[in-house]
This record gives C-alpha cells, structure tokens and sequence, in this order.
C-alpha cells in the first residue's frame, strides 16, 4: 500500500511542476487507510534525503505541500554530502544511492555497485565503526562523482 501512495504522491508532484498540496484525510479516503499510513509514506519517502521538502499546515484547512528539490548536479552532490555526517546506516545509503539513480546521476549498474560496496556483508565491523567508514566511502564515491 505504501508503494502506491508514494508513487500516487510522486505523479502529482511531476504533474504539478515539482509542488504538490495534498489532504491527509482525503488522500486516507482515496487509499481507504488511517491517516497515520500518510504520514508514514511522507517522512520516509518524501524526505531531503529523497530530493524533496515538506511543508505543512495543521487544523481544518490544513494541507501538506511536496516540493521536489530542483537542484544542480554539483549541488546535489553536495546536499547528499551535508546528509551523509559522521556516520550513515545502511538504509539512509540505499535511498541516498536510489535517489542519484532517480535523478539519472548514475545508472543502475553503479547504483548496483555503490550498494554492494556500502552492504553490511562488506563492512564487516562493529557499529559504529560500520557507519562511520559507510559514510567516508560514500563521500568519496560522491565527490569522484562531481569532478
């Protein structure tokens, strides 16, 4: 169900220029779900970290507006580098590397690639050493990415 809200979402968003204001309710009526199943799909799929900002208004006429991230090449490989910090779990990698493969910066044999190289099976290491050389590797592969 997740899948078909994000995807629901991400077509308003491309149909709307890259903003997209939304119900909550209204959306968990379309989708016959509990509102919460909104607010789930929207913190984790629709975050900076996915290319997007949210925006929102609480009470009766409230709304949440979806801004996609209209950014450079460059400068979104920055963004990604502000992201990753000190230290980087596996999962935020894999949506960090989906995203430069959404955005068409790498395709999908790199992407292939990038998550194989930042897997725990590779990291063979005790937290929070693991996250810590995850993020390091990543910020490397990021900044050969950008020259």
């Amino acid at each position: 169900m997740s899948d078909v809200i994000e995807q629901f979402i991400k077509d308003l968003v491309s149909r709307s220029d890259g903003v997209a204001e939304i119900r909550r309710n209204e959306l968990a009526n379309i989708f016959h779900c509990v509102p919460s199943q909104i607010n789930y799909v929207i913190a984790t799929r629709f975050n900076a970290q996915h290319g997007f900002l949210i925006e929102s208004k609480r009470g009766g006429g409230g709304y949440i507006k979806i801004h996609q991230i209209q950014i450079s090449k460059g400068n979104h490989f920055m963004h990604f580098m502000q992201c990753i910090g000190h230290t980087l779990s596996g999962r935020d990698a894999g949506l960090m590397i989906q995203n430069l493969y959404d955005y068409e910066y790498i395709t999908e044999r790199e992407a292939k690639m990038l998550v194989a190289a930042v897997s725990d099976q590779v990291l063979i290491l005790e937290q929070p050493q693991r996250d810590a050389v995850r993020a390091e590797i990543l910020k490397n592969i990021l900044l050969s990415l950008v020259e």
